[in-house]
């Protein structure tokens, strides 16, 4: 049974939720999600001799919320992982030798942070598993530029955020639906690439996505509860200024530039995830880590969307479990 404990980062509070014990693994969740998304991670690992901590990431649940949207860039949440490492990592390895020595998963968001924190802090971190986003290396370029010129004139998501309370206020009328809707719309449910269809420039997020009478199984009514009441005790402005900050954090990682992971990385990805086809005319899962130097490997998991630690947790569970065996 994991228990919580919070863990500070000069004025910011991360709370992490732990469980087992042995070599650590620090799990980063992604938007809009909670530490609970790696609930199925937490048991399972820990039941195999590892020490398992999944945070909240900085902006979400119990974690503290900052208003500058500068307070999340990159390396401010790398720097948070970092903390969390030092907290918990007692491994004779960094006893030795003053260093933790944490295996890393992030999915969604939590992928780029901890491919990020790899680079950012390389002699804290042995390993490192990225879900769903994929890492071609740091670019001189944010993301949110490269996306605002291929959807030049249509309606992109995070163009969308850019605007202080504007996806607030549409997400906080009604969190539990809101939810739904995100949640259903990229998972592998959901027609194929639904999410991505052509909608105005001046649509809303929610606008044309679907409200399943009866969610899929992967996720209960009781699971939904726990993210519907942190999203109401905590609102979206912190899970949303991770994607305002995408272009201080091009000036931030410029040093970074051409770096690459050298750590054992990995990659798992789900067959039906619309982030493949975010560049029109490229499967970004064919290639999904050329920014890694030490790439051990991919597993693309059949019939799922986004949310693979959820969707397919056993199949996740078990890519892995095999990732962790080659480090052995």
């Amino acid at each position: 049974m994991h228990s919580f404990i919070n863990v500070r980062n000069k004025d910011v509070t991360i709370r992490v939720a732990v469980e087992g014990s042995g070599p650590l693994i620090v799990c980063v969740h992604g938007w809009p999600e909670l530490w609970y998304s790696w609930r199925h991670q937490l048991s399972y690992f820990s039941e195999r001799g590892y020490k398992v901590a999944a945070i909240d990431v900085r902006g979400y649940g119990g974690s503290s919320q900052p208003h500058d949207i500068a307070a999340y860039t990159l390396r401010n949440l790398a720097s948070d992982v970092v903390a969390v490492i030092d907290a918990l990592d007692d491994s004779p390895s960094r006893q030795k030798n003053s260093h933790g020595h944490a295996i890393l998963f992030g999915h969604d968001w939590g992928a780029p942070i901890v491919w990020n924190t790899s680079i950012l802090h390389p002699e804290h971190i042995r390993a490192v598993a990225g879900l769903s986003v994929p890492f071609n290396g740091i670019s001189e370029t944010a993301f949110i530029d490269i996306a605002e010129m291929i959807y030049k004139d249509k309606f992109f998501y995070q163009s969308y955020f850019q605007a202080e309370g504007v996806a607030e206020a549409e997400f906080e009328a009604d969190i539990a639906m809101s939810l739904r809707k995100t949640y259903f719309s990229i998972s592998g449910d959901a027609p194929l690439n639904k999410f991505l269809e052509n909608k105005p420039v001046d649509a809303k997020f929610l606008d044309g996505l679907v409200d399943p009478d009866v969610f899929p199984s992967w996720l209960t009514e009781d699971d939904l509860q726990v993210f519907v009441d942190a999203f109401t005790a905590t609102g979206f402005r912190g899970p949303l200024n991770r994607y305002r900050a995408q272009r201080i954090d091009a000036a931030n990682m410029a040093e970074h530039v051409g770096s690459l992971i050298t750590q054992p990385s990995f990659f798992i990805g789900g067959e039906k995830d619309p982030v493949r086809s975010f560049v029109p005319g490229m499967d970004l899962y064919e290639n999904p880590l050329s920014g890694g130097a030490d790439f051990r490997g991919s597993v693309i998991i059949p019939n799922v969307g986004h949310w693979v630690q959820q969707e397919a947790p056993l199949e996740t569970n078990i890519a892995l479990e095999g990732f962790l065996s080659q480090l052995k």
